[in-house]
């Protein structure tokens, strides 16, 4: 069994609006173990993207705690790279080559050559070693998405946080990227916390799913996947009709 990783107890996340206080989760739990791929799962409103977002460390719990390697999530940082959905998360005046290694300089304090040589490396791991020199507005929707994983990896997070980073694109792109995804993740060696309100996804991406409930996200239960990495097999019939039924309720 491997060991945990991220560990999230009974936390709370609530904010003021102007009607009032608004509870957006409330007593969610859950444990990733190192180098699993764990699916947060949920209709679309009920808290997921707020989870991530306090798991990262944008946001702190109203109650409750996170943990990483067994130490409380105060603050962003290097240990917890955020995927966000969408595509203009990249520095427009860099280049690809130049997006991916900007933050090795700057989070991991590389030498440029160094950081270029790095940035290289995950560049090609992710197909886009004939882009190296393109600029952000010269990609497709899902070439971008592709450089900011590329970014993202090659700063060796301990867990790769992605917020529904397939969801605005077409069928078909998106279908690739997510087995491209499976493939860099296997290479790299990399723990994944994925949010997504596609049963599909989640059946293909995640080794364990959660399910949360409607607003405010409570936990309504956990499916342990062994079709992931599979579409369409019988076993991922079966879970994602687990899953199916979880949400129902």
């Amino acid at each position: 069994m491997a060991a945990d990783l991220l560990r999230v107890v009974d936390v709370a996340l609530a904010y003021e609006r102007h009607e009032g206080s608004f509870t957006a989760v409330d007593g969610v739990s859950l444990v990733v173990r190192e180098g699993e791929r764990f699916v947060l799962f949920g209709p679309s409103g009920c808290g997921k993207s707020t989870l991530l977002q306090a798991m990262a460390g944008f946001l702190r719990p109203s109650r409750g705690s996170i943990e990483l390697d067994g130490k409380p999530v105060l603050a962003p940082g290097p240990d917890r790279v955020v995927v966000f959905q969408e595509f203009d998360q990249l520095l427009p005046w860099r280049t690809v080559l130049g997006n991916v290694a900007y933050p090795l300089r700057v989070a991991r304090g590389m030498a440029a050559a160094q950081a270029k040589a790095e940035a290289l490396r995950y560049v090609e791991l992710v197909g886009l070693a004939g882009f190296a020199q393109a600029h952000p507005h010269q990609l497709s929707g899902g070439m971008k998405q592709r450089v900011a994983i590329a970014r993202a990896l090659a700063l060796s997070p301990r867990i790769l946080l992605m917020d529904e980073p397939f969801a605005s694109l077409d069928a078909i792109t998106r279908r690739k990227l997510q087995d491209d995804l499976l493939a860099v993740l296997r290479a790299a060696r990399t723990t994944l916390l994925f949010v997504t309100h596609s049963v599909e996804e989640a059946v293909l991406l995640g080794d364990r799913i959660l399910v949360l409930t409607s607003t405010p996200g409570k936990v309504r239960g956990m499916v342990d996947n062994p079709a992931a990495g599979s579409r369409h097999t019988a076993s991922a019939v079966q879970v994602q009709r687990a899953v199916d039924e979880l949400l129902a309720g």
